[in-house]
């Protein structure tokens, strides 16, 4: 399997950063968080006058064999129309992504569909689907190693074209499930407070996916946790290309934007392989899937918005990004009190 080499972001350039910030026309920390996000921009870039340049947000789709045992109000067949969705414009991380000048790209990860040559489309498929893993594994441990490695040329691919802040998003009926699971495993967290809604199961609903995801648990309950185990045997084409995706971001020293439940989940297991990659991470959002609190609470992160969103495919990051120039735009423009002539306090 590929390797990544993340470098720790050098904190020597922190003082410096605090110093500029803090002698901003402002009351101290009146900014709040906007102030964190410029510190920790200003960091990963190592300059106290830092850009972001050809922000981009990528969408993984994959199918998932656990749709079809019932998990999801959705048919299995509603992840690839959505990727003609998001192709012709017109899916909410499209709107989102124009209003900010965001590049968007689509990968096929693993539909049950032949798609036909896009520009914006890059085809990466694995396999037309993962298996149903109330069963057996959802693939192979190979499957799943060279999904994180084309996730990470993707995202190689990007940066050298000059992309230095980038975000992730998905599409993949049932996925919920998977992260649901990943992160029960790895954080150690009671199935049952992993579980939720996904896309607006009712309460039976509810109640016979939290019945499948249990029987899934038990059909692989001498599985040893490690990252790769849990992601293979449970999770998704598109889920093990976002966490290379991550990884690989990290290695380049990008701003990774991070969205909801389920990308979380992806980050959640790229921090198992490397907890360095967390420090290049943004948490654009709480979703309003339950559990994805629990796992922010596990990463220690605190989320930008809590806007009680729960539609994935990136939306989250591309709605938070405004704040995330505005944090950029006050460290690089906002006079200090010596250039405005102001007082500062006694």
């Amino acid at each position: 399997m590929v390797t990544f080499n993340i470098k720790p972001v050098n904190k020597d350039i922190t003082p410096s950063l605090q110093h500029k910030i803090d002698n901003k026309t402002k009351p101290l920390g009146s900014l709040g968080q906007l102030e964190k996000v410029a510190l920790q921009i200003g960091a990963i870039q190592q300059t106290l006058s830092p850009v972001l340049k050809q922000p981009a947000i990528v969408v993984f789709a994959g199918d998932h064999g656990i749709a079809r045992e019932g998990v999801s109000p959705f048919p299995q067949e509603v992840t690839y129309q959505m990727v003609f969705n998001f192709l012709q414009g017109g899916a909410g991380i499209n709107v989102f992504a124009r209003q900010s000048g965001i590049q968007i790209k689509v990968v096929d990860a693993g539909v049950n569909f032949d798609f036909n040559q896009h520009p914006d489309l890059v085809h990466a498929k694995i396999d037309m689907g993962t298996k149903s893993y109330l069963h057996e594994p959802a693939m192979t441990i190979a499957q799943c190693e060279e999904a994180i490695e084309k996730g990470a040329a993707i995202v190689k691919e990007m940066q050298q074209s000059g992309c230095n802040v980038i975000g992730f998003g998905e599409m993949g009926i049932s996925n919920t499930s998977s992260a649901a699971i990943i992160m029960s495993l790895l954080c150690d967290i009671p199935l049952e407070q992993c579980i939720g809604r996904g896309t607006g199961l009712d309460d039976e609903g509810l109640t016979k996916k939290r019945v499948i995801l249990a029987e899934a648990m038990i059909r692989h309950n001498n599985l040893e946790k490690t990252p790769t185990n849990v992601l293979s045997t449970f999770g998704g084409f598109e889920i093990a290309m976002m966490c290379g995706a991550m990884l690989q971001a990290a290695a380049d020293g990008m701003i990774i934007l991070i969205d909801g439940f389920i990308t979380t989940a992806a980050l959640l297991t790229a921090s198992k392989i490397d907890p360095q990659v967390l420090d290049y991470c943004i948490f654009t959002h709480q979703s309003n899937e339950q559990g994805h609190y629990l796992m922010l609470a596990h990463l220690k992160a605190v989320p930008l918005l809590s806007l009680g969103m729960r539609l994935g495919e990136g939306t989250g990051a591309a709605v938070a990004y405004p704040v995330i120039q505005a944090a950029v735009n006050f460290l690089n423009e906002m006079a200090s009190f010596e250039s405005a002539g102001v007082s500062n306090k006694a």
